[in-house]
């Protein structure tokens, strides 16, 4: 009786070794993970991150529209890139859309001040 505890023993530990190595090899690694998600942006027009030099030109072309949309730089910086993705297949609603995308209930944005956030935005971060 005794050698079949061991060996149930042993068979347990096995499946939650083996449970642990599925687990590890179902997960992308990150750097694969990075490169199709930069892909799948690409593909919807959705431009990398603007550093340096460049970060600072597009922040001080949407603070010209309004400062306070530069409170928090980097929902700045992602509402856009994801505009650039609006721009790329412009429609009647294309201003609208960035007024409501770099706007929010407490600070609403109008139409125009969205179309004004796009002339930035084609300046800056997703030229034409």
């Amino acid at each position: 009786m005794r050698p079949t505890r061991i060996l149930l023993a042993a068979a347990a530990l096995l499946a939650l070794t083996a449970c642990s190595a599925e687990e590890d090899v179902t997960k992308p690694a990150p750097e694969a993970k990075t490169a199709g998600h930069a892909a799948a942006e690409k593909a919807a027009g959705i431009p990398p991150a603007p550093t340096g030099n460049a970060r600072d030109a597009y922040l001080d072309a949407i603070a010209a529209v309004d400062p306070q949309i530069i409170a928090d730089e980097e929902k700045a910086i992602d509402a856009g890139r994801n505009q650039c993705s609006s721009l790329a297949k412009p429609n009647d609603k294309i201003d609208w859309l960035a007024a409501q995308r770099f706007g929010n209930d407490t600070r609403p944005l109008t139409d125009a001040q969205g179309k004004a956030l796009n002339a930035a935005l084609r300046k800056t971060l997703c030229p034409e």
